[in-house]
């Protein structure tokens, strides 16, 4: 059985320039769908057909998993903080979309600690607010609002996009 880890973009040697990781807005270089990989906090990887995706360590974090036409996968952990050299809340999405290209998208699911993430930290990251800055806390699971916050980053159709509150541990996907 072949496993790979998903590469953070920053470790690939791949450097458009002075570009610090909060300030990135596209991924790396991509590498090739594995059978079954493992996808740590801030980082997106691709399964291909028949393989898994192991999420380590879901606790304040969610998953998107991207489930393709070809029954490949494209997953994010999504990290409600920055992970030093890999993707932001806020910059996730679109390298989602970006390694999934044109392909057809048969779901999306999202899991993980639901009530922990406000939907816009997928369009603003917690630390990218100004010193002072009231940054928005959920005072309940939105998990409507996470759905469209994610349809609308990857350009699905909404129907496609399930949410389900799945913390506290391990995750895989199959």
């Amino acid at each position: 059985m072949a496993v790979a880890q998903a590469r953070p973009a920053a470790a690939s040697g791949h450097s458009p320039g002075p570009v610090t990781p909060a300030a990135r807005t596209t991924p790396g270089p991509v590498t090739p769908a594995s059978a079954n990989i493992r996808v740590s906090e801030g980082q997106v990887g691709e399964a291909g057909p028949g393989g898994t995706i192991t999420y380590p360590g879901v606790t304040s974090c969610l998953t998107v998993t991207v489930r393709l036409q070809d029954g490949g996968m494209v997953g994010a952990h999504a990290s409600l903080f920055e992970v030093p050299g890999e993707y932001r809340s806020d910059r996730i999405l679109a390298a989602v979309k970006q390694r999934t290209g044109a392909r057809g998208v048969r779901a999306v699911e999202v899991r993980g600690a639901v009530g922990a993430w406000d939907p816009s930290y997928f369009t603003q990251a917690i630390e990218s607010y100004p010193e002072g800055a009231q940054v928005p806390v959920p005072t309940e699971p939105d998990p409507d609002g996470l759905a469209r916050v994610v349809a609308d980053g990857l350009g699905v159709p909404r129907g496609t996009v399930t949410v389900e509150d799945l913390p506290d541990g391990d995750q895989t996907v199959g």
